[in-house]
C-alpha cells in the first residue's frame, strides 16, 4: 500500500511543478511566435493536457474495452467544466474573450450535439470515428489559419505579451513546453496508477474507479495548468484550455478509440452522461455570454458549476453502490 500512496504524493508534486513550467514555456513560445494566448490554450495546452485521456482510451480500445474511452472522454469533459472551471473561477473570476464566443464555443456546442447524435444507434463505428478525427483536424487547421490572419491585421501587443515571455528565449520556451508536457503527462499517469491501486486495495469496484478516479485523474493536467495560468492572469489561456480540451476529448479521444475498435455504447451514456455534459456546456456558454456580450465567470457561477459536478459524481457513486 505504501508504494501507491507514495506515487500519489510524488505525482501531485510533479504535476504542480510541471504545469508551472509548461505554462511558462507556452507563454514564452507564444510571445516569440506572435501567437495570442487564447490560441496557445486552445491548441498547445488543449492537446497536450488531453494526452492522458488519449493514452488511456487507446490502451482501452487495444485491450478490447473501447467503451471505457467514451466514459473517460465524457467524464473528463464534465470535470473540465464543473471541477476545473468551477475551482479556478472560485479562486479568481474569469474574463471572457470575445473570440471565444464567436468561434470556439459555438464549435464546441455543435460538436457536443454531433456526439449525442452518434450515440442514438448505440454504436460509434469506425466511420463515425473517422468523421470525428477529420473534424478535429479541420478545427485545428482553421484555428491556425484564423490566428495567422488576425496576427497580420492586428499585431500582438508586445507590452502585454512581454511579461509572459520575459527572461526566456524561444529555444528555452520550446524546451520547457516540451519537457513540462512530458512530465505533466507522466505525473498524471503516476497519480492515476496510485489512486487506482489504493482504491482496489480498499475493495472499491472497477466501475467506481472508472467513473471517478480515471476521469478526474486524467483531467488533473488541465486543473494544474489552469490554476497556474490564472495565477499569471492568463484568463484567455484558462478558458481556451477548457474549451480546447473538451474539443480534443469529444473529437480526438473518442475518435481515436473508435477507429481502433467500434464503441458499443450503453443506454446510460445517451440518457444520463451525455445530457449532463451537454447541459454543463450550455451553462458555461450562457455564463460566458453575460448580458449580451463577453462577460465574466463569477464566483457564484463557479460555485454552481462545482456543485453540479459534485452532485453528478455523488449520483454516479450512489448508483454504482446500489447495483
Amino acid at each position: 500500500m505504501w508504494l501507491p500512496l507514495l506515487s500519489i504524493v510524488i505525482g501531485l508534486i510533479l504535476l504542480a511543478w510541471s504545469a508551472d513550467r509548461f505554462i511558462d514555456g507556452a507563454a514564452a513560445t507564444a510571445f516569440h511566435l506572435g501567437m495570442p494566448p487564447l490560441l496557445v490554450g486552445l491548441l498547445i495546452i488543449g492537446f497536450g493536457t488531453s494526452a492522458p485521456e488519449m493514452v488511456v482510451s487507446a490502451l482501452a480500445a487495444i485491450q478490447g474495452s473501447p467503451g471505457l474511452a467514451l466514459g473517460n472522454a465524457y467524464g473528463s469533459n464534465v470535470a473540465n467544466i464543473g471541477l476545473i472551471l468551477g475551482v479556478v473561477a472560485l479562486l479568481s473570476p474569469l474574463a471572457v474573450h470575445g473570440q471565444l464566443l464567436r468561434l470556439e464555443l459555438p464549435v464546441l456546442g455543435a460538436v457536443t450535439l454531433l456526439s449525442g447524435a452518434l450515440l442514438l444507434d448505440g454504436t460509434i463505428s469506425r466511420i463515425d470515428s473517422a468523421l470525428l478525427l477529420f473534424l478535429l483536424a479541420a478545427v485545428v487547421v482553421l484555428s491556425i489559419l484564423r490566428a495567422r490572419r488576425r496576427a497580420r491585421k492586428q499585431p500582438v501587443d508586445l507590452d502585454e505579451s512581454r511579461t509572459a515571455g520575459q527572461g526566456m528565449s524561444l529555444r528555452q520556451g520550446m524546451i520547457w513546453t516540451g519537457f513540462g508536457l512530458v512530465v505533466l503527462v507522466a505525473s498524471s499517469r503516476l497519480l492515476v496508477w496510485g489512486a487506482v491501486s489504493v482504491a482496489e486495495a480498499m475493495g472499491v469496484s472497477d466501475l467506481i474507479i472508472g467513473l471517478t478516479v480515471v476521469a478526474i485523474g486524467t483531467s488533473l493536467p488541465e486543473l494544474a495548468s489552469s490554476i497556474s495560468a490564472v495565477r499569471k492572469r492568463e484568463h484567455d489561456m484558462v478558458l481556451g484550455n477548457v474549451v480546447g480540451s473538451n474539443l480534443y476529448n469529444t473529437l480526438g479521444v473518442v475518435g481515436l478509440a473508435g477507429v481502433i475498435a467500434p464503441i458499443h455504447t450503453a443506454s446510460e451514456a445517451l440518457y444520463r452522461d451525455w445530457p449532463v455534459m451537454a447541459a454543463l456546456t450550455l451553462v458555461m456558454a450562457l455564463f460566458c455570454l453575460g448580458r449580451g456580450g463577453p462577460g465574466r465567470i463569477l464566483r457564484w457561477q463557479a460555485a454552481l458549476l462545482l456543485m453540479a459536478y459534485l452532485g453528478y459524481n455523488a449520483y454516479l457513486i450512489g448508483s454504482a453502490l446500489t447495483v
